[in-house]
């Protein structure tokens, strides 16, 4: 990732447009700003993203690393780069083990450890790590500094463990009953008759205890309880020996770290007065919140860390670049999407074509452009001579299981040769993944209706003319075709004529690629080759494709 400021930022026609710029991270950098004028902070300015290891990193985790490094470059650029920040990257590895993820090995030895903090929970992939919380951690960090995020890493268990939260734990002893007030009316009969904002860790098992407090005592930062054998127990709640409730543990975090910015999902939204005045009552000042709606998967549920729901960071790196996967955060953060993997080819196809753009526009446009924010202001433009859809319906055509095979249609028809443009290099390798792993399995062709075996034949007639034309008379001879055997009454043709139904097109791929869309069927015809459209098109109607 580039430096979170360049001399591009710096530029005065972008400096005015950024004091106005409607995109989301400058709308909400703009009020950072007004905070620290209210403020008069001195120290760093703190942005935090939160991450719970209790199953493996998703790509929600990454999205909200790179949703928050884009409001702190926008933070940046509206500062001139004169206030310094940090980014902190919070693990809540000390939080008890609730159920056993099921997208993970060695579900018996983790069943035995239910209830531990996850960093006294063994790793279950191997013995490479110190725990189950570790290993994760390790997984997150490694994605982050892949795509070369600028962050601090913080582990729970080591700000209890090591006095850092210290302070803050006799603190909440201090100011129990009020943390209490707010806690209590938010439960139910039932639990409100055991909550406690203190959960200790029991000296006899070591598991994370849910607990009723019987004393309370700040003078001495002691607690006591019944443990699970039965005995009572004083606690001393510093060094690691107790942790709080997760919702007066994210109020206690955002004060002891005096944290400014904080972004998180909708499923803490009804929690953030909650955050608020538990970070009021320990003394700190709430952060400015940024709340983006949840990830769904293909079937419209939640993505789950541990149902393993959705796509892993892993999945999407295997087909397309991580900018592409910024793309997709950056757009409608607050907008419900669906996250499964038909979503790949069309983020890919948007980044470049916002990437294609950007020199064009003036700096408004600049700063409303996706790539802007992706890149910190550094945006270098790459062009690309075929999009990844294309791409992948001439592997679909070619049944090409092999980067040769498409190689071979690119130098011939869009004279471009490996080698010469790397991200045209990594795109095609990405396509043949991809056409292999997710498009091949689900290809589904169907036989053509009489009435569109006789467009076909007469597509098939028109293309015989046209081996040298370029895409543009090819379509042309697609819509002559569909006007006259498809007509769309609702629609007018450039002759004023009626126009083409959708329907024609749809029937081109379903017939000839086994697929319910695809790019515009002249481009795809002039990188494939006449000669070989022509005989896709006799295989389809004496139903080899189909068989």
């Amino acid at each position: 990732m580039p430096p979170l400021l360049s001399d591009h930022d710096l530029d005065p026609d972008m400096l005015d447009a950024a004091t106005r710029a409607k995109a989301w991270p400058f709308e909400e950098a703009r009020k950072l700003v007004k905070r620290l004028e209210k403020s008069k902070k001195t120290d760093p300015v703190v942005f935090q993203t939160g991450y719970g290891p209790s199953g493996l990193p998703h790509i929600g985790t990454f999205g909200e690393v790179a949703r928050t490094t884009m409001v702190r470059h926008a933070f940046h650029v509206l500062t001139g780069g004169n206030v310094e920040t940090r980014l902190i990257a919070f693990s809540d590895d000390m939080d008890g083990m609730r159920k056993v993820p099921g997208n993970v090995p060695n579900h018996d030895m983790l069943q035995a450890n239910i209830g531990k903090p996850l960093t006294s929970v063994p790793d279950p992939f191997s013995n490479q790590y110190e725990s189950f919380a570790h290993h994760n951690n390790a997984r997150l960090r490694a994605f982050l500094d892949r795509f070369g995020f600028d962050y601090e890493f913080a582990s729970a268990t080591d700000y209890y463990r090591t006095g850092k939260f210290d302070e803050m734990m006799v603190r909440t002893l201090e100011r129990y009953r009020k943390i209490m007030d707010v806690m209590l009316p938010t439960l139910g009969a039932e639990r409100q008759a055991t909550y406690s904002p203190i959960l200790p860790i029991s000296p006899t098992t070591g598991r994370v205890l849910y607990v009723p407090m019987k004393e309370v005592n700040p003078a001495d930062a002691t607690v006591t309880f019944e443990d699970e054998d039965g005995r009572d127990v004083t606690l001393d709640v510093r060094g690691g020996n107790a942790k709080l409730q997760w919702k007066p543990d994210f109020g206690m975090r955002w004060a002891a770290l005096d944290v400014d910015f904080e972004m998180y999902g909708k499923d803490h939204q009804t929690n953030t007065a909650i955050y608020d005045k538990i970070c009021r009552i320990l003394g700190g000042t709430p952060p400015e919140h940024y709340v983006f709606e949840l990830f769904l998967d293909e079937k419209g549920e939640k993505i789950s860390k541990t149902k393993g729901n959705g796509i892993t960071i892993d999945e999407w790196l295997d087909y397309a670049s991580p900018e592409s996967l910024a793309l997709f955060m950056f757009q409608k953060p607050r907008t419900a999407k669906r996250l499964y993997f038909d979503v790949i080819p069309r983020a890919v196809d948007e980044y470049f074509q916002h990437l294609g753009a950007y020199p064009r526009q003036d700096a408004n446009q600049k700063l409303a452009n996706p790539t802007y924010h992706i890149h910190s202001g550094d945006v270098q433009p790459v062009d690309l001579p075929v999009t990844f859809s294309m791409l992948l319906n001439l592997a679909s055509a070619a049944n090409a299981e092999d980067e040769a095979v498409l190689w071979g249609f690119i130098s011939r028809y869009a004279h471009v040769e490996k080698g010469t443009n790397s991200s045209f290099d990594a795109l095609v390798s990405s396509a043949v993944r991809y056409f292999i792993d997710r498009v091949k399995p689900n290809k589904s062709y169907r036989a053509p209706t009489t009435e569109e075996a006789e467009a076909l034949r007469e597509l098939d007639s028109k293309l015989a003319g046209l081996e040298d034309a370029d895409a543009a008379a090819i379509q042309d001879a697609v819509y002559d075709v569909g006007r006259s055997r498809f007509p769309d009454p609702n629609k007018k043709g450039p002759d004023g004529g009626p126009g083409v139904s959708l329907g024609w097109f749809a029937a081109l791929y379903q017939i000839l690629l086994g697929e319910e869309k695809g790019p515009r069927f002249g481009s795809f015809v002039e990188l494939y080759g006449v000669p070989e459209t022509r005989a896709l098109i006799a295989k389809a109607l004496a139903g080899q494709l189909v068989a």
